[in-house]
């Protein structure tokens, strides 16, 4: 069996979880991080991360050490024994999970695996996937049988982007293995390079669950929370008020409402429920929390519409500004941002929207994925008027605005908690 002093490893995916492992392993291990996407790598090689996760100068020195090499070839993972694929699990325009990244690095290292290598899948997935739908992949193209000539594990993500405190380094990691050799070198693994720890489940099915739980509750609780906002809005009730006043119960958990999106709460829920379908278990609250937190975008711009009328005027008359596009605060990641439905739903009938977010540092992309266009440049906007200003997404940077200077006599600014400030 392998052991940790002679790991070399290699990362498969170098998006928000990748690179910053193939960053936090590169820092005791040679590491080869590899992506297909010719674009990424480029910039990493010139020591800029357009994710904003890890500085220039810890990725120049890691580079420049030879610690790590960044490469859109595989054949470079050929050294590696010790493989870690981190790519995105998404769902089709249908929610149904979306296989093919998996299926594709898979293959990938299928290709050139060898014996006594690990892999570990950090990718969220329903429990069983792994061991039903990958690793048949990496026996069929390698030739090799499993937890004979290669292991598995799993070790489940829990990057949160944009967030600084709870980096990869400074949380607790689940781990799991395919044998109970396997396990004990995947978590000596994880334990050699993490400041926290892990926590070592009993199986890959208990480590995938366990993620994928994590981000159902969120969803779940904030559906709750966007539930009530809608209710305490047709009442007349500030529920900004009504959370502040619940907080002060010792164990209210105080979840805010909000606009769901990203690559995980907004995603991983369809993954639990096309799951519970193979095995006949209905899942009723999750399949209602997913419906209430896909139609908050909307919700969010008929609010808007009726408070206009009020105002005796035509929304289609209206020049609004739609103040962020990420999915998060302080964060430069548009995957499944909800903010587009907002956009989506204000703009239908020619209405003149503009939406101004400077954390969007590939505003190309927006326009590839959405087709929306969104302005970085605050100098475009600021010395505009508009008739309404919409919060998507609360950046810090929006705080120094003066809002009240940017709008129209008559206009006025609005967020997602309920609070709409005439001016």
């Amino acid at each position: 069996m392998l052991e940790v002093k002679d790991l070399q490893v290699g990362i498969v995916g170098c998006g928000y979880v990748g690179f910053p492992l193939a960053m936090l392993f590169a820092g005791k291990y040679k590491t080869v991080a590899y992506d297909r996407n010719l674009r990424r790598v480029h910039a990493l090689n010139k020591y800029v991360d357009v994710n904003g996760a890890i500085e220039r100068e810890q990725i120049r020195s890691a580079l420049d050490e030879g610690r790590l090499v960044c490469t859109t070839d595989p054949e470079l993972l050929r050294t590696c024994n010790f493989y870690i694929i981190a790519v995105p699990t998404p769902v089709d325009e249908k929610n149904s999970a979306d296989l093919k990244p998996l299926e594709e690095a898979s293959k990938l290292v299928g290709a050139i695996l060898k014996k006594g290598d690990v892999v570990v899948y950090e990718s969220t997935v329903y429990p069983g996937l792994t061991e039903d739908f990958c690793v048949p992949i990496l026996q069929y193209i390698s030739g090799l049988t499993y937890n004979k000539d290669f292991f598995v594990g799993y070790s489940p993500e829990r990057v949160n982007p944009g967030d600084k405190e709870h980096t990869v380094e400074k949380i607790t990691k689940v781990t799991s293995g395919s044998t109970p050799q396997a396990a004990e070198l995947i978590d000596q693994a994880y334990d050699s390079v993490l400041l926290k720890g892990t926590f070592r489940a009993s199986s890959i099915k208990i480590a995938e669950a366990s993620k994928i739980v994590e981000n159902c509750q969120r969803d779940i609780l904030i559906s709750f929370m966007n539930e009530l906002l809608q209710l305490f809005d047709k009442m007349g009730l500030d529920m900004n008020e009504v959370i502040r006043a619940a907080s002060t119960k010792w164990n209210f958990v105080p979840m805010q409402p909000g606009l769901v999106g990203g690559h995980c709460i907004a995603v991983d829920p369809y993954y639990l429920i096309e799951k519970a379908k193979t095995v006949n278990v209905k899942t009723p609250v999750l399949c209602a929390a997913r419906e209430i937190n896909d139609g908050m975008g909307e919700w969010y711009a008929q609010k808007i519409m009726q408070h206009t009328l009020k105002r005796r005027k035509s929304i289609l008359d209206c020049k609004i500004l739609i103040l962020g596009f990420t999915f998060k605060p302080n964060c430069p990641d548009i995957r499944n941002t909800q903010v587009v439905h907002l956009y989506r739903s204000l703009a239908q009938g020619m209405t003149d929207v503009t939406i101004f977010d400077p954390w969007v540092v590939e505003p190309d992309r927006a326009w590839q994925e959405y087709q929306v266009e969104v302005v970085t440049d605050p100098m475009k906007v600021v010395k505009e008027k508009f008739d309404i200003i919409a919060v998507g997404t609360n950046h810090d940077y929006f705080q120094v605005l003066e809002l009240k200077q940017m709008l129209k006599p008559g206009g006025f600014a609005c967020d997602l908690k309920g609070i709409l400030a005439e001016n």
